[in-house]
């Protein structure tokens, strides 16, 4: 049982940042994450572009630009 979160998270906090991203691993993540969307069937979508409606309706109105 973890008596002091406090602790742990800043540890954690603490490894994440001294950690050096790596590249190939984060390609190896996302590959290994590919392969059970697959097997899982979620992926490819049935429907590549279903939704984009709302996505570019969504990016217009997020997108305002204004006079300064």
């Amino acid at each position: 049982m973890i008596l002091n979160h406090a602790l742990v998270r800043a540890f954690e906090r603490d490894l994440i940042r001294r950690t050096p991203v790596s590249y190939t691993q984060n390609i190896a993540i996302v590959e290994a994450l590919r392969q059970e969307a697959q097997l899982l069937g979620a992926w490819p979508p049935a429907d590549p572009l279903g939704g984009v409606e709302t996505d570019v309706r969504l990016a217009r109105a997020l997108n305002v630009h204004t006079m300064a």
